[in-house]
């Protein structure tokens, strides 16, 4: 049985939703296993560290259909700072839409950074509804699918998976609405500031 390091890749990952995917990982992983935020300080020090494990897990989010500058900056890193002992890498991914095949693109940039630095590319969890799944029932889906890649890293037999709320289209809207209103709601924002431009400035 392996050992794997949890690197967060999150812009927000003290208090983000891929840090909850990871607590969740944590728990269920029967391995050795750590976790640690990627910042914008310890990019050298995670890099060394990479060689203390058999395998790296990298949970974030999606971003503009891609992988989150936070990430970005730490694999620049990587690439002129590899360990002696490369893991096997391996990522958790999540995004807001409710098809988890929009996480795709960004799987495939983890794909070819593996590739062009000699890495093996091991499971991918693909989790659609990631800002919301974890405040519903259906959290139970995402938890099951998450226990299934701790098994299949911590015994190298690599999957890919992926999970989502299931929910039409119609109703992921409807309910997407509600709860980016009251989360507005909490921060002092209405529905119709949210629906400008004016958000932004």
């Amino acid at each position: 049985m392996g050992s794997i390091i949890i690197l967060n890749g999150s812009p927000r990952a003290p208090k983000s939703n891929s840090k909850c995917y990871a607590t969740i990982f944590f728990k269920n992983c029967k391995c050795k296993t750590e976790y640690h935020n990627i910042s914008k300080t310890n990019h050298h020090e995670l890099c060394k560290k990479l060689e203390e494990f058999s395998d790296v897990l990298f949970v974030f989010p999606l971003y503009a259909d891609g992988i989150p500058v936070t990430l970005l900056n730490f694999l620049k890193t990587l690439e002129n700072n590899p360990p002696k002992s490369k893991p096997v890498i391996s990522v958790l991914i999540n995004c807001g839409f409710l098809e988890h095949h929009q996480n795709d693109v960004a799987v495939s940039m983890m794909k070819l950074f593996c590739g062009e630095n000699g890495y093996r590319f091991g499971s991918v969890l693909k989790i659609g509804s990631g800002e919301a799944i974890l405040t519903t029932p259906f959290k139970i889906l995402v938890t099951r699918k998450i226990k299934k890649l701790a098994a299949s890293i911590a015994c190298a037999k690599y999957r890919t998976l992926q999970t989502t709320m299931p929910l039409s289209s119609k109703m992921f809207v409807k309910a997407s609405t509600a709860y980016w209103t009251n989360y507005g709601k909490k921060n002092g924002i209405t529905k119709k500031q949210m629906e400008t431009m004016d958000i932004e400035k």
